[in-house]
C-alpha cells in the first residue's frame, strides 16, 4: 500500500541509494480481526421470511440468479442456499406473478453507517414508484404477512433509524444469490461482492458456452468478452476486467483512459480459453466456424 503523502513524512526517510533497498519505518498493515456478532434487525428477518415465500411461488425459469438451490431453505452453512444480498431488491407483483428489479443502487449493510439519509431517501422514492406502477404488490405483500411495506414507502428516511430500515427491508436486503455468485473468489465462482457488477452481471446473460472468467499468463484471474457476434468467426476477446496487480493492468487502464479496448489474439491462450466450447480441439485459434457441437446449443447468430 502507499505511504503517506504529507510532507513531513517524505522528509523523515532518504532518497533511495544505488544498490539498497528502503522501506518505511512504518509500513501499512491490516488486521484481520473478527467481526463483532452482527445483530439481525427485525426489518431483515421479515424480509428474508417474505422473499422465501415469494421465491417458493415463482417458476424455477422466472428465478433472478440462476437455478433454485437443492435445499434452498436449510440453514447450514454447509448446505446450498439463497442468500439474501443486500444489492436493491426491488419486488413487485404483475399480472404474471413475482418479479424482481434492481433499484439504482444496493445499500450494503455496513455501508448504512456511512449513508446520508437524504440520498437513501431518493432510493426510497424510486422503489415507491415502482411499486405504484404494480398495484397487485402491496396487497400480495400483505398477505405474505409483510405488514410493513406500505410504511417503508411512504415514510421519509430523515436519520439512522430510517437508513437501517431501509437496508434490511425486502427492498434492499432479498437479492437472491447462491453462496458462489453472492460471496465467491476466483476460480472457483466470481462473487458479486469482489468482482464490479457490469462484468459479473455477464454470468447471467452469457451462453453457457461461453468461458467469461479466464486465467491470464500471470496467474492472475480475469474477465474476457468477444469483439463480435457469435458465429462471426471472431476469435479476438477484450479484456473486461483484471484485478489490481495483474501484468495486464496497466494495458487495460490506458484503453480506458484512451477510450479504446484492450484486445487479445485468437491464438492467445486467454482467447482458447474462453471460446474452448465453441470451437474443435485440435484447433490452435479461436477465429473460425463454430464447432458443430456449439452451432447446436445455440444459433450463430449471437455471440
Amino acid at each position: 500500500m502507499r505511504p503517506s503523502q504529507g510532507g513531513s513524512a517524505m522528509g523523515r526517510h532518504p532518497q533511495p541509494r544505488p544498490g539498497g533497498i528502503e522501506s518505511e519505518n512504518h509500513p501499512w498493515k491490516i488486521r484481520l480481526v473478527e467481526h463483532p456478532k452482527r445483530f439481525e434487525s427485525s426489518h431483515f428477518r421479515a424480509a428474508k421470511t417474505t422473499a422465501r415465500k415469494i421465491l417458493h411461488a415463482m417458476d424455477d425459469a422466472d428465478l433472478p440468479y440462476g437455478p433454485r438451490p437443492v435445499d434452498p431453505d436449510q440453514e447450514s452453512s454447509n448446505s446450498e442456499r439463497w442468500e439474501m444480498h443486500h444489492g436493491g431488491s426491488l419486488w413487485v407483483k404483475g399480472s404474471r406473478g413475482w418479479r424482481m428489479y434492481r433499484a439504482r443502487v444496493g445499500i450494503e449493510w455496513s455501508m448504512q453507517f456511512c449513508a446520508d439519509p437524504g440520498k437513501v431517501d431518493r432510493l426510497r422514492q424510486d422503489a415507491a414508484e415502482l411499486v405504484d406502477a404494480f398495484p397487485l404488490t402491496l396487497p400480495a405483500l400483505a398477505e405474505l404477512g409483510y405488514q410493513r411495506a406500505e410504511e417503508l414507502l411512504r415514510t421519509p428516511i430523515r436519520d439512522a433509524d430510517g437508513v437501517e430500515a431501509w437496508t434490511d427491508s425486502l427492498f434492499n436486503a432479498c437479492v437472491p444469490l447462491s453462496h458462489g455468485n453472492h460471496q465467491g473468489i476466483l476460480p472457483s465462482v466470481p462473487g458479486e461482492h469482489h468482482y464490479p457488477w457490469p462484468v459479473k452481471g455477464a454470468d447471467f446473460v452469457r451462453y453457457e458456452d461461453f468461458q467469461l472468467w479466464v486465467t491470464l499468463p500471470d496467474g492472475t484471474h480475469g474477465a474476457v468478452a468477444p469483439v463480435d457476434r457469435r458465429g462471426s468467426g471472431d476469435g479476438h476477446v477484450r479484456l473486461a476486467f483484471v484485478p489490481e496487480g495483474s501484468a495486464a493492468a496497466p494495458a487495460v487502464a490506458e484503453a480506458q483512459d484512451r477510450g479504446l479496448m484492450a484486445v487479445v489474439p485468437p491464438d492467445s491462450e486467454v482467447a482458447l480459453q474462453a471460446f474452448a466450447q465453441q470451437v474443435p480441439p485440435d484447433r490452435h485459434t479461436a477465429s473460425g466456424p463454430l464447432s458443430s457441437d456449439a452451432t447446436r446449443r445455440g444459433s450463430d447468430t449471437v455471440g
